[in-house]
């Protein structure tokens, strides 16, 4: 059985554990978790779209908007930290930590993920 691809809303619930027990800033928490929702709902929406391109056989087009999502995405996410630590800088620390743990777990589940999958599935 291949490990789960989307780990992180799993371990986006342990950290409210460790955010309540640890006394860390809960909005540091809530704005972590928000910006990190709306990217992840956003990489839905333009992965449903990429695979409508390439479908439609538009590989540029495909490309394009996986590439403009993406860095849409990381802007979203950094911007917002440093909003957030520019108005109290524990609540930007709690947010940024958030956001990099669960990009680097949902990035390596996605990486494992990617070699359990049977030969071929990748170019479909």
């Amino acid at each position: 059985m291949p490990p789960p691809k989307y780990v992180d809303p799993l371990m986006l619930t342990a950290a409210l554990a460790v955010f309540l027990l640890g006394g860390f800033p809960m909005l540091g928490f809530a704005v972590g978790a928000g910006v990190w929702l709306a990217q992840r709902g956003i990489q839905v929406l333009a992965g449903r779209r990429v695979a409508a391109a390439l479908a439609a056989g538009d590989r540029q087009r495909a490309m394009g908007m996986l590439a403009a999502t993406t860095l849409g995405r990381v802007w979203l996410m950094a911007t917002t930290v440093l909003i957030a630590g520019l108005a109290e800088r524990e609540v930007g620390l709690a947010a940024a930590v958030l956001v990099v743990t669960l990009f680097t777990i949902s990035f390596a589940a996605r990486g494992i993920a990617h070699l359990f999958e049977p030969e071929g599935a990748a170019a479909r």
